[in-house]
């Protein structure tokens, strides 16, 4: 958990957020926010007032930073482009890949599959490079 976490941890806690949601908004789980707010007297903040909507728009998905949201703009997630691939690619089940193809290799009749390239012939590039230049075969 990084410092700028702990930091909106103790944000969201004020304004009256619960444990769940927090953890939603960080990318941190439940127990952590939850073992968080023990460890450090901010459990029973929740119970002054109830919050209906969900931080999302206040902080950074990935670092927990704050963020400016721009009106009449579609609202912003992250705070950086690489906040937003850190994010994406360590929540890769949450991904919706369409583009999934299934393959038999050209050379050694493998199945495999492959994201985004619908035209794939090899499993590998040590595959390829056997089925183009052969093995065994020595230069004259």
């Amino acid at each position: 958990m990084t410092s700028e976490q702990k930091q909106q941890i103790h944000l969201l806690r004020e304004k009256g957020y619960g444990y769940a949601t927090i953890a939603e908004a960080l990318g941190l789980t439940k127990n952590q926010v939850s073992a968080y707010c023990r460890r450090n007297n901010l459990s029973g903040t929740k119970a002054e007032r109830t919050v209906s909507s969900r931080p999302d728009s206040d902080c950074c998905l990935c670092c927990g930073k704050p963020l400016t949201q721009t009106p009449g703009r579609k609202p912003i997630k992250f705070c950086s482009n690489e906040c937003r691939v850190k994010w994406w690619n360590s929540h890769q089940d949450m991904v919706n890949k369409k583009a999934i193809y299934s393959f038999t290799c050209a050379c050694c009749g493998k199945e495999f599959t492959a994201y985004g390239n619908a035209k794939r012939k090899y499993c590998s590039h040590a595959c390829y490079i056997t089925d183009r230049f052969g093995t065994g075969s020595t230069n004259d």
